[in-house]
């Protein structure tokens, strides 16, 4: 039986109270939410995505100040960050408390921490009293949702129930930064906050060793593995359109400036103004709406690495075919 979807906030997070799955809202993407603390709800969640569970999850909390409550240590570089950014689209990785679940973390001592920017996200935690653990609602690899409707699609008759909050206005996932008690801070998934804007406040991040990942073994985060947000057609990457396949049966994803519409079955054009902010927030539907038009192939070029195409260059390299 589909999930009922509904906009009523109390009924949500009464749900949540219970134990059961509901996808809320964010203003990143659409999260499958749980009760954090509740491992039962937490084993729903990996089974409803079919995620492995070395893959941990993301914990969303209504207000910074109920972080000390997760996390046994909040480094000085972490406070500035919370402070600066909380609420918004930043993940922080800090040594967890000992009742987080392991099944949480991939049995990682650390826990990966947010306060969501939308108002209705804060207020469904706060009104279920406890924290929720929400990863992107949808079956794992796939595409993320930014709609109601795109939740009802994907995990529909998995769940118990959907908070309709409209679109999501950022449109990608939030950056993921882990901050130890000595080193500098490292970023483990570019995302909604540009990393320039981190820097600006912190001075420079690191980047995770490449050497010391491996695809079955815990991740430090979530959107690590090497093939995610992906849709069900191949998708290639093309540094010139003259370079890539034409024809019919080719469909087009391009930041701003379309090639010659002619020569394919369909072209999704992110923001004719070529603003990054717009093209992140039709990402994910543009790539579903060419996933679903019967196209057998997907091209898409590169964004500028800087701001929000930093990360969407970091979702197109996860989701294009080997």
């Amino acid at each position: 039986m589909p999930a009922d979807v509904t906009r009523d906030v109390d009924l949500a997070a009464a749900a949540l109270a219970e134990g059961r799955l509901v996808a809320i809202p964010t203003e990143t993407v659409y999260g499958l939410g749980g009760n954090a603390l509740d491992p039962n709800a937490v084993a729903k969640i990996f089974q409803a995505k079919n995620r492995p569970h070395f893959d941990p999850l993301i914990v969303h909390l209504a207000d910074p100040g109920d972080l000390d409550q997760l996390v046994s240590e909040i480094p000085q570089t972490a406070r500035i960050l919370s402070e600066r950014f909380w609420p918004g689209p930043l993940t922080l990785v800090l040594p967890k408390r000992d009742h987080v679940p392991d099944l949480v973390t991939a049995g990682l001592g650390s826990v990966a921490v947010r306060v969501p920017r939308l108002d209705l996200t804060r207020e469904v935690i706060r009104r279920s009293g406890v924290p929720i653990a929400a990863p992107s609602a949808n079956p794992f690899g796939g595409i993320s949702p930014t709609t109601a409707e795109h939740v009802l699609q994907g995990l529909g008759d998995q769940i118990d129930l959907i908070l309709d909050g409209g679109p999501c206005r950022i449109g990608v996932e939030s950056t993921v930064l882990a901050v130890p008690s000595n080193g500098p801070p490292v970023l483990l998934r570019p995302g909604g906050l540009p990393v320039e804007d981190i820097e600006a406040v912190i001075g420079e991040v690191g980047l995770p060793d490449a050497s010391q990942s491996s695809e079955s073994s815990a991740q430090a985060s979530p959107g690590m593995l090497s093939r995610h947000y992906a849709p069900a057609t191949p998708l290639q990457i093309v540094e010139d359109w003259s370079d890539g396949p034409a024809g019919a049966n080719v469909g087009v994803l391009t930041f701003s400036s379309p090639p010659a519409t002619g020569r394919y079955a369909r072209v999704e054009v992110l923001s004719e103004a070529g603003s990054l902010t717009e093209a992140a927030a039709e990402f994910f539907a543009a790539l579903r709406r060419l996933d679903a038009s019967g196209v057998e192939r997907i091209v898409a070029n590169r964004f500028p690495d800087q701001g929000l195409g930093r990360a969407l260059n970091d979702r197109l390299k996860r989701a294009a075919t080997p």
